[in-house]
């Protein structure tokens, strides 16, 4: 049996509207779910024909559900080369939450417009919730956002990462078509 816990606000989210949402995941997991009111969505691993790659796609789906992520955005993740990375703010900003509020406000941007903007150019999935920021996307595009929110961390200015997600664009765009890099 395994188990990941989410905030307890992401149950409702998990479950969705009478039940659609948990059932769509286990229907694409083919593992059933059993979600606690504390937050533990508890799973048979070694349930008879559980696919073990299933099982870690599924434990990153729930992963970014309890980040943040629209779970169908979160279902991204069942498919090949997709990839859940989060980061915690507090090693960026320190404890202090007028810090941590600052670097939230950076990697959001007004009115959502660089997380926007890191999502349409990169094709990564974007989410910042509680202290961490996190992304889905593939193989060749989560390096790319990962290094602009560690830009985005580390003080730059935001057209510093601006043009260097545009200096990426003709690499992401070979890899769109099929071809290694």
């Amino acid at each position: 049996m395994r188990s990941v816990k989410i905030p307890s606000d992401r149950i409702g989210t998990l479950v969705g509207k009478d039940g659609a949402t948990k059932r769509m995941i286990e229907k694409m997991s083919g593992i059933r779910l059993d979600i606690t009111p504390e937050g533990d969505v508890n799973f048979n691993e070694e349930a008879k024909g559980a696919d073990p790659l299933k099982v870690l796609m599924l434990m990153d789906v729930l992963k970014a559900v309890g980040r943040g992520f629209n779970p169908d955005r979160a279902v991204r993740l069942f498919e090949d080369d997709e990839y859940f990375e989060s980061f915690d703010l507090k090693e960026a900003a320190g404890s202090k939450s007028n810090q941590l509020e600052r670097v939230r406000g950076r990697l959001i941007g007004a009115g959502g417009r660089t997380r926007q903007i890191i999502e349409e150019l990169t094709g990564c999935y974007m989410s910042v919730y509680g202290n961490t920021v996190s992304l889905i996307g593939n193989s060749v595009s989560l390096p790319v956002a990962k290094h602009a929110v560690e830009l985005i961390l580390n003080g730059s200015e935001h057209a510093t990462v601006y043009s260097y997600l545009e200096s990426q664009r003709p690499r992401l765009r070979i890899a769109e078509m099929g071809f290694d890099l």
